[in-house]
């Protein structure tokens, strides 16, 4: 393979995504010659009590419109309900991402609303379908905890919102040793980070002898709240991205001369 052909040959690039959702993006990276080092920072697991969930789920047709928060979102919550009832044809259905709007087609939920670009709440309360919802009930499938900006301000449009949880994020048990021989080899030249909680247990994970490597590291970051956790854990190499597998694969090119 030449070098035009693999424009990242010889980087190690660290793959922090939740183990299951890894796959795109490091193949992305190998296709383009890189080294993609899979470090988890983020275990996605089952809430311990899923009856608020199915609750949910029976009485759907409620609603007149779902929001997902997540990919986690829509596979968690959606096994649940085509394992109950068939999805209401006359619910509407938005999605923060495009990673989100996949996955609920791969459902078979088509017509779902989502922002063209920057996929954060802000975009999607932006969208003119959900200015005039009041008198309107909506239900945000999620995980646990996370920002309350989307259902604060459906509220204040006048519309009634329930949250539900659909799993819980945790901070993988693992070792460090996998990234501190990477950098003791320069082997390790970018990390990739796609949440602001990622960011954080990434910065735990690593400990005290590898901070000052990872602070000093190209960190690539999709979204600017990503990139403000890590320049506030005294990251100095932050590389703020356009959104999505597509934002970072373009910044990774750019940044090491190739694209």
């Amino acid at each position: 393979m030449t070098a035009v052909a693999a424009p990242l040959a010889g980087r190690g690039i660290v793959v922090t995504r939740p183990a299951q959702q890894s796959g795109p993006l490091a193949g992305r990276i190998h296709a383009a010659g890189g080294q993609a080092i899979l470090f988890p920072v983020l275990e996605i697991i089952d809430t311990p009590d899923r009856q608020p969930l199915i609750d949910v789920i029976a009485r759907l047709d409620d609603y007149q419109f779902a929001v997902f928060i997540s990919p986690n979102a829509v596979v968690r919550a959606m096994k649940q309900v085509m394992a109950r009832r068939q999805w209401p044809a006359a619910m509407r259905v938005a999605a923060i991402g495009k990673g989100s709007v996949r996955e609920l087609e791969r459902f078979g939920v088509s017509g779902v609303l989502a922002p063209e670009r920057h996929f954060d709440s802000e975009h999607l309360l932006a969208l003119s379908e959900l200015q005039a919802v009041a008198g309107q009930r909506v239900v945000i499938f999620r995980g646990d905890g996370g920002r309350e900006l989307l259902g604060d301000t459906l509220t204040a449009r006048g519309a009634q919102v329930d949250y539900v949880e659909c799993y819980r994020r945790a901070r993988p048990d693992a070792a460090a040793a996998p990234l501190l021989q990477a950098w003791a080899g320069n082997a390790l030249h970018a990390v990739t980070i796609t949440s602001s909680e990622g960011m954080r247990n990434l910065f735990a994970m690593v400990g005290p002898s590898g901070q000052p490597m990872l602070q000093q590291t190209p960190l690539f970051a999709p979204h600017p709240r990503i990139a403000a956790a890590a320049r506030e854990l005294g990251c100095r190499n932050v590389i703020e991205t356009a959104p999505g597998d597509d934002g970072l694969m373009d910044a990774l090119l750019r940044h090491f001369g190739c694209a």
